[in-house]
């Protein structure tokens, strides 16, 4: 792939003659790209739109800005009609990628009903189901990122006390397992994650049928399983279960301050969003109680 880099670059270069803080910005991005795609073990040349879809969701849980987002999606484009002129590939992944929307989009959720659904589906009596089983709940039990997830080392949870710390550069929170999750995880690390590993030195808390450290593309994929299991027509991704594990803590009357520390979110401005899915019950109880309501 670097030696199309570097052709597809000269050739923005000379025919498009763009700015230089143009040309930076798309080598900056396709050099993004290709870090992302080495690290999921993707051909450049095989990669579908689906795989498009999940880079989209990675930036996205970056918190990278809409505008970063949509000028990324224009670099890769680029880089693809490139590669389709040159006859290198048959068609181009990104056809029908649509540029996200600079307006701030109501996160999807799911209802209480849909995550029972979802979490009833693996079958948890294999190695592979009682690990889909402690993912899904721990996902959808800890609110993570699935960059976080997969970066998880088994030390990093406590299955006596029931917490896991979480890492994100600099940073580290440590966030409750509740008892069905606890209870699932303890049961992965039983009965299956030992059976799955080949080297005892693995660290990794999920890992895939290889035994190795599950990829955010392997996560990706259980998620979609399960929901086509479950025929939840929803169009979920592991980012769906956060947005559940924020909205339903908060319908439960848990304070958002404690919402943001849990999701690591630096302002908790982007917390606040959670708040128009507040259940009408609980504004009856504030409008009762509150003196100033």
């Amino acid at each position: 792939m670097e030696k199309q880099i570097k052709l597809f670059l000269d050739f923005i270069e000379k025919d498009k003659k763009l700015s230089l803080n143009t040309l930076q910005s798309y080598e900056r991005d396709i050099r993004q790209y290709h870090e992302y795609l080495d690290k999921e073990n993707i051909n450049y040349l095989k990669v579908e739109k689906s795989n498009i879809e999940e880079y989209i969701e990675h930036l996205k849980e970056l918190n990278k800005k809409t505008s970063t987002i949509s000028r990324n999606i224009a670099s890769i484009r680029s880089f693809y009609q490139f590669l389709l002129r040159n006859k290198k590939i048959k068609g181009d992944p990104t056809d029908g990628i649509q540029a996200p929307k600079i307006e701030k989009k109501a996160p999807c959720i799911l209802s209480s009903k849909e995550i029972e659904l979802l979490l009833e589906q693996p079958n948890d009596v294999d190695l592979k189901g009682i690990r889909d089983k402690a993912m899904l709940e721990f996902a959808y039990a800890t609110g993570m990122r699935v960059t976080e997830i997969i970066s998880l080392d088994i030390d990093d949870v406590d299955l006596k006390e029931g917490y896991v710390v979480c890492r994100s550069g600099f940073k580290k929170r440590t966030i409750p397992l509740g008892k069905l999750s606890l209870k699932a995880l303890k049961d992965y690390v039983d009965n299956s994650r030992k059976f799955l590993i080949k080297n005892e030195d693995e660290k990794s808390l999920f890992v895939n049928i290889n035994g190795k450290r599950l990829t955010r593309q392997g996560f990706w994929k259980i998620v979609k399983y399960y929901k086509e299991q479950a025929h939840i027509t929803k169009d979920i991704t592991p980012h769906v279960l956060r947005h559940s594990f924020a909205t339903h803590l908060l319908q439960n009357g848990a304070d958002l301050k404690a919402i943001q520390t849990m999701l690591g979110h630096s302002d908790i401005s982007s917390t606040q969003v959670y708040m128009q899915f507040q259940d009408d019950s609980i504004k009856d109880i504030y409008k009762k109680a509150h003196p100033r309501a």
